[in-house]
């Protein structure tokens, strides 16, 4: 019996078809005639499986390696775990290559490149004046050679970074690099190995705005750890990100700024808000918990009439979905005709925030622009907006308050001052 296999991502059937039913990629089922039912079952071996009483398995401790660059290993949850695996993802340009080499610089680290030669890897670190002493390279990309030869130099290295994760392939997969069955068979033999040898492995993959590129996305269930990097390109800071991490929380956040010698750690708080010494229309400044410590953000919003049948929704660093609801909130509690209204919604710094302590800070903005009204000078709103219109208590408050004083916020607005959204109508006016 023939099997049809698709080459891009694995998927097997019976019967050929134009287009894969699994990723949806046409012309790519290649026939397997010598695939048979009894020749694969004949292959495979079957013994029993090692039982063992969990409390009889001697705990090993998490022994951390500290980068020296404080805003990764806070990330990281205190340092990087021998074993584990490290997926590091965003967009192409936004400075990958350039955090891995400078948070590393003081680690025995194997540079295992398919984005650069040695040459170009080797300008980068001049130019932003980092000792190269700790790094081996190499630009071979087969990963069972990469596995092979890094077993037997395991005593001499504490880590492996393969940049990028695209560009390496497996012998034992037919379909080209990058493939959706590639990838796969690359990370689950690396993660094998990483675990084996107790070796830390950072993974480098590129995502698109869209998120769609066929790689990140596809292996975050395989590694212990996931973080993004992101930002603006034409924006100077960056943010690092854990959406996933085994041995920490993701609730840190790293705090990066680019300049001409490379990523310099920014501990400032105030860093995304812009200094205006006067007033502004929509602009609202949030506070938010980021893991122990509050950052505060700067919201923009523009409220102007439509000229098209459906007014436009633009949405630039929160969820849009959360912001959808909250417009409506607004305009039900508060009676505004939003409905006729373009709205565009903009986190200054070309940063996201997921948490839901924007919420009234952002209803703050919408109502400042559609009423034409700025804010008051030196405030902050702090709270969760309900679908009832209620404001909500959030996580870190008081930390945030206290230091929003601190500061030089003069008014604070959380849910000690504001318990309702129609109390925003009293404080413009």
């Amino acid at each position: 019996m023939a099997l049809f296999v698709c080459s891009d991502c694995g998927y097997g059937s019976a019967s050929w078809y134009g287009r894969c039913p699994d990723c949806g990629e046409f012309n790519t089922m290649v026939e397997k005639p010598e695939f048979t039912k009894s020749n694969k079952n004949k292959n495979e071996s079957v013994k029993k499986i090692t039982i063992t009483p969990l409390n009889k398995i001697k705990s090993q401790p998490n022994l951390r390696i500290m980068t020296g660059l404080s805003e990764f290993d806070r990330v990281t949850g205190g340092g990087m775990v021998r074993g584990e695996v490290l997926l590091l993802t965003g967009e192409p340009g936004i400075g990958k290559s350039t955090l891995v080499l400078q948070s590393l610089k003081n680690i025995k680290t194997l540079y295992i490149s398919g984005e650069e030669s040695g040459e170009q890897v080797k300008n980068r670190a001049d130019r932003l004046g980092i000792g190269l002493d700790n790094f081996l390279f190499s630009n071979d990309l087969q990963v069972e050679s990469i596995i092979e030869t890094v077993s037997q130099m395991s005593e001499s290295i504490d880590l492996v970074i393969i940049d990028s994760i695209q560009t390496v392939y497996s012998k034992d997969v037919e379909s080209g690099a990058a493939s959706v069955a590639q990838l796969k068979e690359v990370t689950k033999k690396i993660v094998s190995f990483a675990k084996q040898n107790n070796i830390i492995v950072i993974i480098i993959g590129h995502v698109t705005k869209e998120g769609v590129v066929a790689g990140p996305k596809t292996l975050e269930h395989f590694v212990d750890c996931v973080l993004n990097f992101e930002g603006e390109k034409v924006s100077n800071n960056r943010l690092l990100r854990a959406s996933k991490n085994r041995y920490g929380g993701t609730d840190e956040i790293g705090i990066f700024e680019m300049t001409d010698r490379g990523l310099k750690e920014a501990g400032d708080p105030l860093l995304f808000i812009s200094e205006k010494e006067k007033l502004e229309i929509g602009r609202a400044v949030v506070g938010v918990g980021q893991g122990n410590r509050p950052l505060f953000f700067e919201i923009q919003s523009l409220v102007s009439p439509t000229v098209m049948a459906y007014p436009r929704r633009v949405v630039k660093g929160l969820d849009y979905n959360k912001v959808q609801l909250l417009i409506a909130v607004t305009q039900k509690y508060l009676r505004m005709p939003l409905d006729r209204f373009d709205i565009y919604i903009n986190v200054i710094g070309g940063v996201s925030i997921t948490s839901t302590s924007s919420d009234l800070g952002l209803i703050a903005s919408l109502v400042s622009s559609f009423k034409n009204i700025p804010l008051p000078k030196n405030s902050l709103f702090l709270g969760e907006v309900g679908l009832l219109g209620e404001v909500r208590k959030t996580y870190f408050e008081e930390k945030i308050i206290a230091d929003a004083k601190r500061l030089g916020f003069k008014k604070i607005y959380s849910i000690k001052q504001i318990e309702t959204i129609g109390e925003l109508k009293t404080l413009l006016g």
